[in-house]
């Protein structure tokens, strides 16, 4: 009298389902996760509660002791109209982003904002949203 099953549990675990579900779950969240570029200079920003998310090609960064950058290169006053035109001509969208620090008096924000926007591009601030 034979008592064994005739249905085999296979001992060995199938891994490819698996591997699917966790390539699904990294493309969800690369997807899903913000697109922020750090500008990498040491810039404080002020908090705003709605902040959107701008994919910028060009940013000009204003540091707490009035230094100029534009795309991390630093540029004086004077020279950064010819190099913000020559960037905007080769850029399809004309979108300046500014990180200026919180400390930074208005005047300098509107003065970079004034010769961005007589270049005809769209002036965005950017922001820290608040928690």
């Amino acid at each position: 009298m034979n008592l064994r099953s005739k249905n085999r549990i296979n001992p060995e675990f199938n891994m490819s389902s698996m591997t699917d579900i966790i390539f699904l779950l990294l493309i969800f969240f690369m997807l899903t996760s913000n697109f922020v570029a750090p500008t990498g200079l040491p810039v404080s920003l002020p908090t705003s509660k709605s902040s959107t998310i701008v994919i910028q090609k060009i940013s000009v960064t204003i540091t707490p002791d009035l230094r100029y950058f534009l795309n991390g290169k630093e540029v004086s006053l004077s020279d950064l109209e010819p190099q913000l035109a020559a960037l905007l001509q080769n850029a399809e969208e004309g979108v300046v982003v500014l990180h200026v620090d919180k400390s930074v008096p208005v005047e300098y924000l509107v003065n970079v904002a004034s010769v961005a926007a007589g270049l005809n591009a769209k002036v965005t601030l950017a922001t820290t949203p608040t928690e």
